[in-house]
């Protein structure tokens, strides 16, 4: 299968784009993404900025059209009613959407307002991911969010009252955290009757303040997601990726062209993109951001473009943390039956049990998936 080696022409279909909004009322012990309390004047700064960068972005590639966009932080529901109107403004300037585009945007449930909802279901957002990360009081004090269980219920609840599809972010693994109230969490997520639940695990990540956390501070992760994945499908959401579950039909299209190797543009400082098999990564820090694209350059620090075995390996990591797995036949025309094969060697390694390899798919079982980054290193 031939590809342009050119990033920068117009893509050929359906374009998928992400804009990092990067701020926070406060910042999480755990977060290691890019995010920071504004100052005065940081979030229009970050407007005008985002609105050259995309100008930028349009003499390269013109006005592509939109299969999904994702709004994501940070938190974005710190901006303004205000600033709202103007980013949907220089979205809509630069770019076109499909009839059945998913637009979704994350939430926090303190700072989600009712003006957010409203002028979201006038605009164009389908989809509304709220940061929830657990319905425990004590933990949400633990994890330092600033919302309580019963604002999280009022969040959700608000959203699917406005006509939209729900998403929660849940998080497992935390210190001290017991199998009953990981359990009782689950349920209630359940019980407010969102489309999808994405279960994250706790890990100590570098330059954030519980970086030096020791690990065994940490409880055990294999059994709460043991436990997620006997007890969701029960409750009718489907494990279609190793962190996601969701209703039928409610999948995260924009996140699935992710694992699909998709083409999609990363706008805003510290977002990532992916076009024609070249990944890039923005500047990060908002001051830093602005003055490069002042001076008429791009937000554009760093890029490389995926070549050979780096290439296969990602793409079948990728595919692999679906429940579909690896399409054989695409996988094969794409990049040769040798490295299918290879792929499957690799995969032998390991028992049976943790994987499933038919005529036409490759994939993790569900115990394969509670194992899967020893499986992946194999890959890489």
């Amino acid at each position: 299968m031939t590809q342009s080696m050119n990033p920068f022409e117009p893509p050929a279909g359906g374009l998928s784009l992400y804009i990092h909004v990067p701020f926070c009322e406060r910042k999480c012990p755990y977060c290691a993404f890019e995010s920071k309390v504004p100052s005065v004047g940081e979030r229009d700064l970050w407007l005008e900025m985002l609105s050259k960068e995309l100008e930028w972005w349009e003499k390269r590639i013109g006005k592509p059209s939109l299969s999904t966009c994702y709004i994501g932080g940070g938190t974005p529901t710190v901006i303004t009613g205000p600033q709202w109107v103007r980013l949907a403004e220089i979205i809509d300037s630069h770019f076109m959407f499909e009839s059945d585009a998913e637009v979704t945007v994350e939430a926090n449930p303190n700072s989600l307002k009712a003006d957010h909802l409203l002028f979201w279901r006038d605009w164009r957002v389908s989809r509304v991911s709220i940061g929830v990360q657990s319905f425990d009081d004590a933990e949400l004090i633990q994890l330092g969010r600033l919302h309580s269980a019963a604002q999280a219920y009022e969040a959700i609840s608000a959203s699917l009252a406005s006509g939209f599809s729900v998403n929660s972010d849940l998080m497992f693994g935390l210190p001290g955290q017991t199998f009953r109230n990981w359990s009782r969490t689950l349920s209630q997520a359940v019980k407010s009757g969102i489309d999808h639940i994405s279960l994250y695990q706790l890990t100590l990540e570098p330059g954030t303040l519980w970086e030096s956390m020791p690990e065994q501070d940490l409880s055990d992760g294999y059994l709460p997601y043991r436990w997620a994945q006997w007890y969701m499908p029960r409750k009718g959401y489907n494990q279609y990726e190793i962190a996601n579950f969701a209703k039928e039909g409610h999948e995260s299209r924009h996140n699935i062209n992710y694992w699909e190797e998709g083409e999609y543009l990363g706008v805003g400082p510290g977002a990532s993109g992916f076009l024609k098999g070249w990944r890039y990564k923005n500047i990060s820090g908002i001051t830093e951001y602005s003055r490069s694209l002042d001076r008429g350059g791009s937000a554009i620090a760093s890029g490389e473009r995926l070549f050979g075995e780096k290439r296969v390996s990602e793409a079948a990591v990728l595919a692999l943390r679906m429940s579909k797995g690896i399409d054989r036949e695409d996988f094969s025309n794409k990049y040769g039956a040798l490295e299918e094969k290879k792929i499957i060697e690799k995969l032998s390694r390991f028992p049976e049990d943790l994987y499933d390899i038919s005529e036409k798919r490759i994939s993790l079982s569900s115990k394969g998936m509670r194992v899967a980054n020893r499986i992946w290193s194999e890959l890489v």
